[in-house]
Protein backbone atom coordinates (compact mmCIF):
# COMPACT_ATOMS: atom_id res chain seq x y z
CA UNK A 1 0.00 0.00 0.00
CA UNK A 2 2.71 2.61 0.79
CA UNK A 3 4.31 2.11 -2.65
CA UNK A 4 0.91 2.53 -4.27
CA UNK A 5 0.37 5.80 -2.41
CA UNK A 6 3.83 7.07 -3.37
CA UNK A 7 3.34 6.14 -7.03
CA UNK A 8 -0.10 7.72 -7.21
CA UNK A 9 1.16 10.87 -5.51
CA UNK A 10 4.23 11.28 -7.73
CA UNK A 11 2.26 10.45 -10.89
CA UNK A 12 -0.53 12.90 -10.16
CA UNK A 13 1.94 15.62 -9.15
CA UNK A 14 3.96 15.05 -12.32
CA UNK A 15 0.94 15.47 -14.60
CA UNK A 16 -0.33 18.35 -12.48
CA UNK A 17 3.01 20.07 -13.01
CA UNK A 18 2.71 19.73 -16.77
CA UNK A 19 -0.56 21.66 -16.67
CA UNK A 20 0.88 24.14 -14.16
CA UNK A 21 3.95 24.85 -16.28
CA UNK A 22 1.88 25.34 -19.43
CA UNK A 23 -0.57 27.58 -17.56
CA UNK A 24 2.17 29.69 -15.98
CA UNK A 25 4.56 30.02 -18.91
CA UNK A 26 2.92 28.80 -22.13
CA UNK A 27 1.16 32.13 -22.66
CA UNK A 28 4.56 33.82 -23.01
CA UNK A 29 4.93 32.04 -26.34
CA UNK A 30 1.34 31.52 -27.48
CA UNK A 31 -0.36 34.71 -26.35
CA UNK A 32 2.47 37.24 -26.34
CA UNK A 33 0.60 39.54 -28.71
CA UNK A 34 -2.74 39.21 -26.90
CA UNK A 35 -3.92 41.35 -23.97
CA UNK A 36 -2.84 40.02 -20.57
CA UNK A 37 -6.42 39.26 -19.52
CA UNK A 38 -6.88 36.82 -22.41
CA UNK A 39 -3.69 35.03 -21.38
CA UNK A 40 -4.96 35.01 -17.79
CA UNK A 41 -8.30 33.46 -18.76
CA UNK A 42 -6.63 30.77 -20.86
CA UNK A 43 -4.13 30.11 -18.07
CA UNK A 44 -6.92 29.79 -15.51
CA UNK A 45 -8.70 27.29 -17.75
CA UNK A 46 -5.51 25.22 -18.01
CA UNK A 47 -4.84 25.59 -14.28
CA UNK A 48 -8.20 23.98 -13.53
CA UNK A 49 -6.75 20.68 -14.78
CA UNK A 50 -3.68 21.25 -12.64
CA UNK A 51 -5.86 21.52 -9.55
CA UNK A 52 -7.95 18.52 -10.55
CA UNK A 53 -4.74 16.47 -10.32
CA UNK A 54 -2.85 18.34 -7.61
CA UNK A 55 -5.57 18.31 -4.95
CA UNK A 56 -6.09 14.52 -5.09
CA UNK A 57 -2.31 14.02 -5.24
CA UNK A 58 -1.82 15.90 -1.98
CA UNK A 59 -4.81 14.23 -0.32
CA UNK A 60 -3.55 10.77 -1.29
CA UNK A 61 0.06 11.62 -0.43
CA UNK A 62 -0.79 13.07 2.97
CA UNK A 63 -1.68 9.54 4.10
CA UNK A 64 2.02 8.64 3.84
CA UNK A 65 4.03 11.87 3.62
CA UNK A 66 4.36 14.91 5.82
CA UNK A 67 3.34 18.32 4.55
CA UNK A 68 7.00 19.31 4.14
CA UNK A 69 7.74 16.11 2.21
CA UNK A 70 4.84 16.80 -0.14
CA UNK A 71 6.10 20.34 -0.74
CA UNK A 72 9.71 19.32 -1.47
CA UNK A 73 8.46 16.50 -3.69
CA UNK A 74 6.38 19.07 -5.58
CA UNK A 75 9.41 21.34 -6.06
CA UNK A 76 11.62 18.51 -7.31
CA UNK A 77 8.95 17.40 -9.77
CA UNK A 78 8.46 21.00 -10.88
CA UNK A 79 12.10 21.26 -11.91
CA UNK A 80 11.98 17.95 -13.80
CA UNK A 81 8.99 19.24 -15.77
CA UNK A 82 10.15 22.84 -16.17
CA UNK A 83 13.62 22.22 -17.65
CA UNK A 84 12.41 20.11 -20.62
CA UNK A 85 9.52 22.54 -21.13
CA UNK A 86 11.87 25.53 -21.16
CA UNK A 87 14.27 23.86 -23.57
CA UNK A 88 11.94 21.95 -25.91
CA UNK A 89 8.84 24.12 -25.98
CA UNK A 90 10.14 27.60 -25.21
CA UNK A 91 13.44 27.14 -27.06
CA UNK A 92 15.63 28.13 -24.12
CA UNK A 93 19.22 26.88 -24.08
CA UNK A 94 20.39 24.42 -21.45
CA UNK A 95 22.14 26.16 -18.58
CA UNK A 96 24.46 24.60 -16.08
CA UNK A 97 22.41 26.41 -13.43
CA UNK A 98 19.65 23.85 -14.02
CA UNK A 99 22.05 21.16 -12.86
CA UNK A 100 23.07 23.15 -9.76
CA UNK A 101 19.42 23.79 -8.93
CA UNK A 102 18.69 20.08 -9.31
CA UNK A 103 21.56 19.22 -6.96
CA UNK A 104 20.19 21.65 -4.39
CA UNK A 105 16.80 19.95 -4.67
CA UNK A 106 18.40 16.53 -4.26
CA UNK A 107 19.83 17.87 -1.01
CA UNK A 108 16.42 19.19 0.01
CA UNK A 109 14.83 15.82 -0.77
CA UNK A 110 17.51 14.05 1.25
CA UNK A 111 17.10 16.23 4.30
CA UNK A 112 13.29 16.25 4.29
CA UNK A 113 13.01 12.46 3.81
CA UNK A 114 15.88 11.27 5.99
CA UNK A 115 13.94 11.05 9.25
Amino acid sequence: MPNSIALQTVGLLFFSNIFMTVAWYGHLKNFASKPWWIAALVSWAIALFEYLLQVPANRIGYAQFSLAQLKIMQEAITLTVFVPFAMLYMGQPFKLDYLWAALCLVGAVYFIFRS
